[in-house]
């Protein structure tokens, strides 16, 4: 059976990489670009300081910084008609993954026409999007680098899942000097969100030996270096770790993808607009616990890799330790212990379940579950 494996041509990392993406766009001979970002990354000063580096080279741009968290199909929206009214011919995102998600939908629909609900599913579209140049400032999503982008449907209250080659950034950038800033909540939610990514990419039915390796060594790197970025934040050798775990969780997920945590996920936050990857990290054990019927040679491999002594320990052993060990690692960095404190109601289970069956996410988990059941994840996890 083949397969294919999806990543940006281009990739930098570490510290200086921004440099490298002013001397990219230079070269490529780009005139004018919309860079997406967010109200508190412009407030602080942080798009400035890279629009100061493109005035240095004579580059043009012009910001939009409306892509909230959960980016909106109005967000896109927006965002088209500023890039259409000042005839960008490339766009920038700068920050986490709402940024990066709002301009794959900007970029995919400026090239494609129509609209982004257009685009739900995999491989709607038919033109490559405008270039995009993703520079992350969190560690976690890996949107910098996927070919996921996932825009909240306001009317819907659902979250559109996009899953197309088409939005892959032409250059990712990883500069952990730009995440030193990130609040410690902030830094233990896309830490988690990345530890979900791998976890998920690694009992996914369509994994391969490569989104093994990097899974396996993402869900390691984490392990040893979350809790000092979320302690430490300004631990730039932390940092930088991170930055390489979430991407690697992204190589992962972008070819093997994902499962029910994140299509489950993907319906708390936008019925209640709640952070991504706390949704994903309060559902990752419950939603494993329900994995390991089929899985739990797999997740024994995961328990081995966040640094638990697995030699002596049968496959529903290793799968439990695994479970604990995820578990213990979210106390540790501060996340909510359940559903029910984010503000979730048990009334809507029922709906919130029809729709994570039909998210795409659900196509590669490693057990199909019926409706009951998910409603069951659900309870078990508020």
């Amino acid at each position: 059976m083949s397969s294919t494996f999806y990543m940006p041509s281009l990739n930098v990392m570490g510290s200086g990489s921004l440099a490298e993406a002013i001397n990219y766009i230079k070269e490529q001979g780009f005139k004018k670009g919309l860079i997406v970002s967010d109200h508190v990354l412009n407030k602080i000063g942080v798009v400035k300081s890279f629009t100061d580096l493109l005035d240095q080279q004579q580059i043009a741009s012009i910001v939009f910084d409306r892509a909230q968290p959960n980016p909106t199909v109005s967000n896109v929206n927006d965002g088209l008609a500023v890039l259409k009214q000042h005839d960008c011919d490339f766009v920038v995102s700068l920050g986490g993954g709402s940024p990066h998600d709002c301009a794959k939908g900007i970029a995919l629909v400026a090239s494609n026409g129509g609209e982004i609900a257009d685009y739900e599913g995999v491989d709607q579209s038919k033109k490559p999007q405008l270039p995009l140049i993703a520079i992350n400032t969190t560690a976690g999503t890996a949107s910098e680098m996927t070919r996921f982008a996932i825009i909240t449907d306001e009317e819907r209250h659902v979250k559109m899942a996009i899953v197309d080659k088409n939005t892959t950034p032409v250059l990712s950038v990883n500069d952990p000097s730009l995440m030193v800033g990130m609040p410690a909540t902030l830094t233990a939610a896309t830490g988690m969100d990345a530890l979900t990514h791998a976890v998920e990419a690694y009992v996914s039915t369509a994994a391969t030996p490569i989104t093994d390796a990097v899974a396996l060594k993402a869900v390691e790197l984490i392990q040893a270096n979350l809790p000092t970025a979320v302690a430490d934040g300004g631990n730039i050798v932390a940092r930088e770790q991170m930055a390489y775990a979430q991407f690697m969780a992204g190589m992962a997920f972008n070819n093997a993808s994902l499962g029910y945590v994140h299509a489950m996920a993907h319906q708390l936050g936008g019925f209640y607009d709640l952070p991504h990857g706390v949704c994903n990290a309060v559902l990752l054990p419950h939603v494993q616990r329900y994995n390991a019927q089929v899985c739990s040679e797999r997740l024994k491999d995961i328990a081995n890799s966040m640094g638990v002594d697995v030699t002596a320990m049968t496959a529903e052993q290793g799968a439990n330790a695994a479970i604990s060990a995820i578990e213990d690692l979210a106390s540790q960095v501060g996340i909510p212990t359940g559903l029910e404190i984010l503000g979730v109601k048990a009334s809507d289970i029922s709906l919130l379940a029809d729709n994570a069956l039909k998210d795409v996410c659900s196509l590669t988990t490693p057990k199909q579950a019926s409706h009951e059941e998910i409603c069951q994840i659900f309870r078990s996890a508020m």
